[in-house]
C-alpha cells in the first residue's frame, strides 16, 4: 500500500508561513474558501505549476466559476446541481479537475455530503452522464465518536465502487485513516500549529 498523500490544510495561514514548506518541496495544499485561495495562491501557482490546490470545504454553486480556475481537486461534491455546475465551468475554461464525492457518514444535518446509499447512483451520474473525473470518496466522521467504524464503512464503500482514492483523516486521526486505505489525508494543525480563532 502506498503512503497517503499529505494535504497541508493551509486555510487562514498566510503564504509567508507556507513558503518554507513550498521551498522544501511540499506541493499539496488545502483551502476551504474560494476567495482566500484565489488571493493567496493565484500568483504562486503561475510560477510553480506543480502545486496542487485542494478545495476541502463545502462549495457553493455561486463560487464554482472561480473555484474551477484556482483548484485542482474538489473534495466536497455532494449534489447534482454542484456537479452540473462544475462540468459546465470545466468546459468553459478547458480544464479537467479531480473530484471526491462527499459522503455524510453520520447523517449529520450540519455537514454536507450525500447518504451512502445514494453513492452508486450519484457516481454513475457524475462519471456516466457528466464525464467528470471522480477519483474517490471523502468523509468526515462525527466529531465526538470513535472514527474507526466510519472509516471501515467508507473504505468498504470506496472499494465496492471501484474507486482508487480515498480522502479520509485529519490531524487527530490520520494514522488510523491510513490503515483503512486513505490516499489523501488533510492535515492542518499537526503541521502548522493551532489556528487563531
Amino acid at each position: 500500500m502506498n503512503p497517503a498523500q499529505i494535504i497541508c490544510v493551509s486555510k487562514t495561514f498566510a503564504l509567508s508561513k507556507l513558503l518554507p514548506l513550498i521551498d522544501y518541496g511540499h506541493r499539496h495544499f488545502g483551502e476551504n474558501k474560494v476567495q482566500e485561495a484565489e488571493a493567496k495562491w493565484s500568483e504562486i501557482k503561475k510560477n510553480k505549476k506543480d502545486i496542487k490546490l485542494h478545495m476541502v470545504g463545502r462549495l457553493q454553486t455561486n463560487k464554482v466559476k472561480k473555484a474551477v480556475k484556482i483548484f485542482d481537486f474538489i473534495h466536497s461534491v455532494d449534489s447534482k446541481k454542484l456537479a452540473d455546475s462544475l462540468k459546465k465551468r470545466e468546459i468553459e475554461i478547458n480544464k479537467k479537475l479531480s473530484y471526491f464525492i462527499q459522503i455524510n457518514l453520520g447523517n449529520e444535518v450540519q455537514k454536507g455530503g450525500i447518504n451512502k446509499n445514494e453513492a452508486k447512483s450519484f457516481l454513475d451520474y457524475c462519471n456516466g452522464k457528466l464525464d467528470i473525473n471522480v477519483i474517490g470518496l471523502m468523509a468526515i466522521p462525527p466529531f465526538d465518536e470513535n472514527p474507526e467504524k466510519y472509516f471501515n464503512d467508507i473504505s468498504s464503500l470506496n472499494s465496492k465502487l471501484g474507486l482508487k482514492h480515498l480522502s479520509l483523516g485529519m490531524s487527530n486521526d490520520y494514522n488510523l485513516a491510513s490503515k483503512y486505505g486513505s490516499t489523501f489525508v488533510r492535515i492542518g494543525s499537526a503541521i502548522l500549529g493551532e489556528r487563531k480563532s
